[in-house]
């Protein structure tokens, strides 16, 4: 599992120049949001051997199914854990022994409600929040699941790191490279 209590920051990267920023950096863990399914085992290894871990966004793998089938696939491939906005996938991550972060987009009320129903459906080991500066959502969301929220999304100041763990966050993602060492 993450060790959020001692490092909160997530490098989320889309770029090989940012994955390669990221081992470098502080975090222990990455998000990956741009892939090819074949690189996934250079990658892995890569991240690994720097002591991250390296989740990947199924939504966003070239060439990969984002079905049970490749969820499976990551499974095999030593991926740490899956990212999805799909309750579906989240779940078969779960099965298939994966970390699973559940991505909620906050726009409205109403997505603090689906978001809810959706997260206690997947039993996703953690919710991802976007924007990561949607602090109402944040603590909304955190008194009603027990489980580590990640804020992430237009996350570009230290100070909107330190808002969004006042705000119940336990982690919080970020595509500023300046901040991965915070």
């Amino acid at each position: 599992m993450l060790d959020y209590e001692n490092y909160p920051i997530i490098a989320a990267v889309k770029s090989g120049a940012d994955f390669d920023a990221a081992l470098e950096s502080e975090v222990q863990t990455v998000f990956l949001l741009s892939s090819n399914i074949m690189d996934i085992d250079t990658l892995v290894a890569r991240a690994h051997t720097k002591g991250k871990l390296l989740f990947i966004h199924m939504d966003f793998v070239d060439g990969l199914s984002k079905d049970a089938a490749g969820v499976r696939y990551l499974a095999t491939k030593g991926v740490d854990g899956v990212i999805s906005t799909r309750s579906h996938i989240v779940g078969t991550a779960k099965e298939a022994g994966l970390l699973c972060v559940q991505r909620c987009f906050m726009i409205d009320s109403r997505s603090v409600d689906t978001a809810l129903e959706s997260i206690r459906q997947s039993k996703a080991d953690m919710v991802e929040i976007m924007p990561g500066i949607a602090y109402k959502s944040i603590q909304r969301i955190q008194k009603s699941v027990n489980i580590p929220i990640i804020a992430g999304g237009l996350v570009e100041f230290r100070e909107e790191i330190y808002q969004a763990l006042n705000a119940g966050a336990s982690m919080v993602s970020t595509g500023k490279a300046e901040l991965w060492n915070e």
